[in-house]
């Protein structure tokens, strides 16, 4: 009988400021299932946004979670290092024809969802979908504007994908009380970015692309990444890669009531350190 693999989990983190209590839960609570379930535990860098990762963000992350009693395997994967994985999946989309360049300013964009008199739809986050104004051009025509430097990204086509797929999308949604297959609504989000023409990929194509290459079987994390699953599935099965199960987790919240993020100025773990506070007292306050 062939041996089974362990579970492989993960904590990727982007360097792009200093982690906050929230970070601390997920990280440990990725930690502590690896070792329930005799399995491996991974961190990734998640710096593809070169202009707001820096070095001494990556530094500070290494030590709170040295702090914390995080441990992880060796290497520590970068994103930025692996550019080129993402691009062969990038250009297998495109054979399939399932990509295109898309040149509207985020003015314009505003601009014709103004124009719909209100009855413009919204992704998950509450984003105007693209228009897929491009969607339908001639692709020489198109060729020639990127060929000319103008700004654009490249989009997935995402009718043409979910046609290729199917509707049946899924996937397993694991929870204390017992798992269930959870229906993917990837056509909720429009024609989402793959890469820029400043940042050669997007998160949805880098993290799909990483989670197959480091062999990932259990992706935990928090609530607010629970609607994106449904285009890392439609990802994973145009590319022919293997499916994770899926665990998201609830978001540590501030007294008032939003979710912690760098973004908001929430407290970080270095200054929760600098008060004295100690690791143990920070798995105390998030129940662990």
């Amino acid at each position: 009988m062939a041996a089974v693999s362990p579970p492989v989990f993960r904590f990727a983190p982007s360097p792009n400021g200093h982690l906050h209590l929230g970070h601390a839960y997920s990280s440990l609570l990725n930690q502590e299932m690896a070792r329930q379930s005799g399995g491996r535990f991974l961190l990734r860098v998640e710096d593809i946004d070169l202009r707001r990762c820096r070095p001494e963000y990556e530094a500070a992350i290494l030590a709170d979670l040295q702090w914390l009693g995080v441990e992880w395997e060796q290497p520590v994967r970068r994103q930025s290092e692996h550019f080129a994985d993402y691009a062969a999946a990038l250009q297998w989309l495109k054979s399939k024809g399932l990509v295109y360049p898309s040149f509207m300013s985020r003015k314009e964009i505003d601009a014709h969802v103004q124009a719909s008199n209100g009855t413009w739809p919204h992704d998950p986050l509450g984003t105007p979908v693209y228009p897929g104004s491009e969607r339908d051009m001639d692709p020489e025509i198109l060729s020639l504007r990127v060929a000319a430097g103008d700004d654009h990204a490249l989009r997935l086509d995402m009718k043409k994908a979910v046609t290729l797929v199917g509707t049946d999308l899924t996937w397993y949604e694991d929870k204390p009380s017992g798992g269930e297959r959870i229906t993917a609504d990837p056509s909720a989000w429009g024609d989402v970015i793959l890469a820029r023409k400043d940042t050669p990929t997007s998160y949805h194509l880098s993290v799909t692309v990483d989670d197959a290459l480091q062999g990932v079987t259990d992706i935990v994390r928090g609530m607010d990444l629970y609607h994106s699953t449904s285009i890392q599935r439609l990802l994973q099965v145009l590319l022919s890669l293997p499916e994770p199960t899926y665990r998201h987790h609830r978001l540590i919240t501030a007294p008032d009531g939003p979710k912690l993020a760098k973004s908001a100025g929430s407290p970080s773990l270095r200054e929760l350190r600098k008060q004295g506070i100690a690791p143990d007292e920070i798995k105390r306050q998030l129940g662990l």
